[in-house]
């Protein structure tokens, strides 16, 4: 009785250890089974996710990225770099724009109008210039913010006591210059003292100076008392050397003579170098022009010029300066521009700054350029 007695108790025992094994394995397969469709889940979360600006991204090869991912652990082979500029921008809308994800300015330029009103009867303020072109930076600097300008043009003017002109200049300049989309900046270049003028070195000094600042392509050098009565006139370098100022209303709005390359004209850097630059052996008024001509035609290159519509100028009337005389060494200079030209111009300049002076509508750079030889 006693061993039957016994024998029911172990087999109860025995009954019910089976049981709860079979729970048990119950409990851990449910348990696998959730934790695996969780993974799943995040898994597949995580790839459909956008990549996140302030997050970095992983790169290494597909299998040492694979294991990394099935073991939850970070692989030491893997190189952690920021992420690409262009997701950060495409994210952050408020991100200021760049260059490089900037489309180059159409041409032409959308925004201009065609014929202009100038006159000079009224005097202006370089208060007023300033409150009206809000955009320039410091030195006369400035470039479209929606799309990357054609070229980089450095304008260069030659000065000296023509401070009521360069606020007429500066007053219809600036907004020409900013409709044509151009990426430039502005230098007048002030001779110092009151010895003979030299318009043509002052040119070359402001090619030098102006590279200083700026990897400028475009140099236009201008009057001082030449406004453009068209913005359709380019303020930009062509593949030729080009003359922009065709019909001058002091010549009765048609060219002078066809040699003419003064006034407003064009060079790229190469063109420039090309020539030698300008003479810097013409002291006074009159020669620098004729000169610079004949450097082109000798080194076998054309002229290009707007039409005589488009390429229309009014001048400031004015008196011709003291100590701007006429050059009496003109006619031999011209006749030697052959046998000079190679060892006169930007290759032998020298002069001396003096100041340089950096306001929001120009950079003024005043120099020392010696004085003449005779």
């Amino acid at each position: 009785m006693r061993d039957s007695t016994n024998f029911s108790a172990v087999q109860q025992i025995c009954t019910l250890v089976v049981v709860l094994s079979f729970v048990h394995i119950a409990f851990i397969s449910i348990y696998y089974l959730r934790n695996v469709d969780i993974s799943v889940s995040f898994l597949q979360f995580q790839q459909e996710q956008p990549s996140v600006p302030d997050q970095t991204e992983r790169t290494s090869s597909s299998s040492s990225r694979g294991a990394a991912a099935e073991l939850g652990t970070p692989d030491p082979s893997v190189t952690v770099t920021p992420a690409p500029v262009e997701k950060l921008s495409a994210l952050n809308k408020s991100a200021p724009p760049t260059d490089a994800k900037l489309d180059r300015c159409p041409d032409p330029p959308p925004a201009l109008v065609g014929p202009l009103r100038i006159e000079f009867s009224d005097p202006v303020s370089m208060d007023t210039i300033r409150a009206e072109n809000p955009n320039l930076r410091e030195g006369g600097r400035y470039k479209p913010k929606d799309c990357i300008a054609l070229q980089k043009v450095a304008i260069i003017i030659p000065f000296r006591n023509r401070d009521e002109h360069l606020k007429f200049w500066l007053y219809y300049l600036h907004p020409i210059l900013q409709r044509q989309q151009l990426d430039y900046g502005v230098y007048v270049i002030n001779q110092d003292g009151e010895l003979t003028f030299n318009r043509a070195k002052l040119f070359n000094i402001g090619y030098v100076e102006a590279l200083k600042d700026y990897d400028y392509e475009c140099f236009i050098f201008s009057d001082v008392d030449l406004i453009p009565m068209d913005d359709h006139n380019i303020y930009k370098c062509s593949s030729q050397p080009r003359h922009l100022s065709v019909a001058v209303d002091k010549f009765g709005f048609s060219l002078p003579y066809t040699q003419i390359f003064g006034g407003v004209s064009a060079l790229t850097k190469e063109q420039y170098l090309h020539i030698n630059g300008f003479s810097n052996n013409y002291w006074g008024w009159g020669g620098e022009d004729d000169d610079i001509y004949k450097r082109l035609a000798f080194k076998e290159m054309s002229i290009s010029r707007p039409d005589s519509i488009v390429g229309r100028y009014r001048m400031i009337v004015h008196h011709r300066d003291e100590k701007n005389e006429p050059n009496p060494e003109s006619f031999n200079n011209l006749m030697r521009t052959l046998q000079t030209m190679n060892k006169d111009g930007a290759n032998s300049l020298v002069y001396q700054i003096v100041r340089v002076e950096k306001d929001q509508l120009y950079t003024k750079v005043t120099v020392d350029v010696g004085k003449p030889a005779y």
